[in-house]
């Protein structure tokens, strides 16, 4: 199954890597994996790119938004606001349930003495059961972001699926001016420092030349939620959307 997909993931690029933009989404989300494919949005700092361009070939095309309970209100109110303004009729709320919370993470304060484990169950067993109707799932992330990202293909295959990410290639300056071009409302905890928006308790602030995902677990070795990376062994821990 992975070298079948990863010879798929060759033919995608080899066929549409020349593509950006809406000309790239198109014939995916039409032809190359329709009804089989879902875009994941943080609804953070850079989300309203892809979901603008989603926007503009198949308002109804699922979007899955994790809501693991710990987010900013801000990020909620800023969802609401993209949702109505892109007129978006597909998104679809994940979160645990309120009976996994209570046995697993009844005080809410996991966070506190392993957030590995807080992510795996609030985000990343999360989104794997959403996820499971699709094949394909569509994702934000870039190559400047990070120096775990600096190498991150267009196309890739991963968990039994084929992961898309139409803005690898950009750049800072790209996400602005595109922001700006579409006349597209920021996040707005931007303006205050948060760059890289996650979970309430985990984000912090970035100073200037510092990492854009620097506040995200500040002074901790841990750099990713999970989601992005191989999901581990089942715990105890799973979560249900």
């Amino acid at each position: 199954m992975t070298s079948a997909l990863q010879a798929r993931a060759r033919e995608l690029m080899a066929r549409y890597g020349h593509l950006e933009g809406v000309d790239l989404l198109r014939p995916l989300i039409e032809t190359e994996f329709n009804g089989q494919l879902a875009l994941v949005s943080s609804f953070g700092t850079e989300s309203a790119i892809l979901l603008h361009q989603v926007a503009q070939i198949d308002k109804d095309l699922p979007v899955l938004f994790v809501n693991t309970r710990k987010l900013f209100g801000e990020t909620l109110r800023y969802r609401r606001m993209l949702v109505e303004k892109l007129r978006l009729t597909g998104v679809r709320e994940l979160s645990p349930t309120k009976e996994a919370e209570d046995e697993h993470d009844k005080d809410g304060i996991l966070w506190r003495s392993d957030n590995t484990a807080c992510c795996d169950f609030r985000k990343v067993r999360v989104l794997d059961a959403g996820l499971a109707p699709f094949g394909a799932w569509i994702t934000g992330r870039k190559r400047y972001q990070a120096t775990t990202r600096i190498e991150l293909p267009l196309f890739e295959a991963a968990e039994g699926r084929i992961k898309i990410n139409p803005l690898a290639g950009f750049t800072r300056a790209d996400v602005e001016a595109y922001l700006d071009r579409h006349d597209l409302p920021r996040h707005p905890l931007e303006e205050d420092g948060y760059l890289s928006i996650g979970c309430m308790p985990c984000t912090d602030r970035v100073a200037a030349g510092e990492d854009i995902r620097a506040g995200r677990w500040r002074g901790q070795e841990k750099t990713e939620c999970g989601i992005h990376l191989p999901l581990p062994p089942a715990t105890n821990l799973v979560g249900a959307s």
